[in-house]
C-alpha cells in the first residue's frame, strides 16, 4: 500500500508576475506528482498568473490581507492551516514570514522558510525593523532557504541563523523551453527590430522601483546620443508593465528614440522575445538569484548586469557577460557600446552562458534540491550526495 502524499503548503505575498512567483510555479509543476501535493495560500490574492500552474491538484487560497495591519488575516490563516492540515508549511521572503505563527498556533509540524531578495524598501536587508522581525520569527522555522550566498550569509550572520538550519539552492531554469533561436522559433517583435544590421538590447521585468529599468533607458539614450555606430543600428525592448513604464516613455519621447523602443507590456511569449534580442541587460538595485538572468544566458544572451545580489554567482565576467556599478549610466553605455560594437564577442558570451546554465543552473537540478530538502525535513529521506547543500 503506497504511502499518502505530503501537503506542502506555500505562503507567498501575491502569486502574480515576478521572479519568486516564477520559480515557485516551475517547482510545483515540476516536482514529481506522485511523491508531493501542493497547496497555494497568497497573503492578498492571486492574478491570471495562477494559470500558469498546469497541475489539476493544487489548490489556491486568497486571505485579502488589507494594507498595514490587519490581525483578523492571522485567524483566517489559522482556520485554513486548520482544515487544509498541511505536513509542512513554505513562506517565502518577509511578506509572508508571519504566516510561521499561525502555522506553529494550527500544529504544522513542518515549517521552512525562504529568502528570495530584497525588496525596494529595503534594497539591502539594512533595515532594522525588519531584522527584528526575521530575528522574532527565528525560532518558529526549522529549515531556512537561500537563494544566494550573499541571502546565506545574510541570515547566518546578522538574522543569526544556525548554519545547520540554512539551505542553499539556486533558482533553475528549464533549458528545453528556453533555448536559442531555430527555424520554429515564432517572431515575436517588430521588423524593424529583426534586421540583421541590428543590435538589440532588452530586459524583462515589472516595471518599479527596485528593477530600475530607468537606468537602462538613460544608457539607452545616452548610447545613441554619444556613439555615431549606435545612432541608426541601436534598439530596445522593454517587457513589463508598472509604475515605471510612464517615466521611460516621456524619457524616450523627449529624445527623440521612442521609435527605436518598443514597450509590449507583459506577455507569454518572453522565450521568444529572448530569442531575438542580441544582449539582455539587468539593471536592477537588488536581486536575489534572477530568473530571467537565468532565462537570458539559456537562451545565449551575453549578460550585463549590475554588481548587486546574486547576480555575480551567475555572470562570469568577460566570459558570459559583464558586471557594473548599481545605478551607473556611464558603465552601462559603456558595456552595452562594447558588445554592440563587437559581433564576436556577443556570440563567444552567449554560447558560454547557455553552457554555464545547463551545467549549473538547469531546473532539474532545481527540482531535486528541493524535493531532497522537502523529505529530509518530513524525515521520509535522507538527500544523496548529488543533491546535498552547495560548498
Amino acid at each position: 500500500m503506497s504511502l499518502p502524499r505530503p501537503l506542502i503548503a506555500h505562503v507567498i505575498y501575491r502569486l502574480d508576475v515576478g521572479g519568486l512567483e516564477n520559480g515557485l510555479v516551475n517547482l510545483i509543476n515540476h516536482l514529481p506528482r506522485s511523491r508531493f501535493r501542493h497547496a497555494v495560500i497568497c497573503m492578498t490574492d492571486y492574478t491570471e498568473f495562477s494559470r500558469r500552474i498546469d497541475r489539476d491538484d493544487v489548490t489556491l487560497h486568497s486571505l485579502h490581507k488589507r494594507p498595514g495591519k490587519d490581525l483578523a488575516v492571522y485567524w483566517r490563516l489559522w482556520r485554513l492551516f486548520r482544515q487544509l492540515r498541511p505536513d509542512l508549511v513554505h513562506t517565502r521572503n518577509l511578506g509572508s514570514l508571519e504566516a510561521q505563527l499561525p502555522a506553529w498556533v494550527a500544529g504544522v509540524v513542518h515549517r521552512v522558510h525562504s529568502e528570495h531578495g530584497w525588496d525596494i524598501t529595503d534594497p539591502d536587508g539594512s533595515n532594522r525593523r525588519y531584522q527584528k522581525l526575521r530575528k522574532s520569527f527565528r525560532p518558529l522555522v526549522h529549515r531556512y532557504v537561500a537563494l544566494s550566498c550573499e541571502l546565506e550569509s545574510y541570515l547566518a550572520d546578522v538574522i543569526e541563523v544556525p548554519r545547520a538550519k540554512l539551505t542553499r539552492i539556486y533558482n533553475g531554469v528549464d533549458t528545453t523551453h528556453f533555448k536559442p533561436a531555430d527555424a520554429s522559433t515564432p517572431v515575436a517583435m517588430p521588423s524593424d527590430f529583426l534586421r540583421p544590421d541590428t543590435t538589440v538590447f532588452g530586459t524583462v521585468g515589472r516595471m518599479h522601483g527596485v528593477k530600475n529599468q530607468l537606468l537602462l533607458v538613460r544608457a539607452f539614450c545616452q548610447l545613441v546620443e554619444r556613439e555615431p555606430e549606435a545612432s541608426t543600428v541601436a534598439r530596445l525592448v522593454l517587457v513589463g508593465d508598472g509604475p515605471l513604464r510612464s517615466e521611460a516613455e516621456v524619457i524616450l519621447r523627449n529624445a527623440g528614440l521612442s521609435e527605436r523602443v518598443w514597450m509590449p507590456g507583459p506577455r507569454d511569449d518572453v522565450a521568444a522575445i529572448l530569442a531575438a534580442l542580441d544582449v539582455f541587460v539587468l539593471p536592477s538595485l537588488a536581486e536575489g538569484i534572477s530568473n530571467t538572468i537565468l532565462e537570458a544566458m539559456a537562451v545565449g544572451l551575453p549578460v550585463i548586469a549590475t554588481r548587486v545580489g546574486g547576480n555575480p554567482e551567475l555572470i562570469a565576467e568577460d566570459e558570459t557577460g559583464a558586471l557594473i556599478a548599481s545605478d551607473s549610466v556611464d558603465e552601462l553605455q559603456a558595456q552595452m557600446f562594447a558588445y554592440l560594437s563587437d559581433a564576436e564577442r556577443r556570440l563567444r558570451h552567449g554560447l558560454a552562458a547557455r553552457e554555464r546554465v545547463k551545467k549549473s543552473f538547469s531546473l532539474d537540478a532545481m527540482v531535486r534540491r528541493y524535493m531532497a530538502m522537502y523529505e529530509a525535513e518530513l524525515g521520509l529521506y535522507m538527500p544523496s550526495p548529488s543533491v546535498l547543500p552547495y560548498p
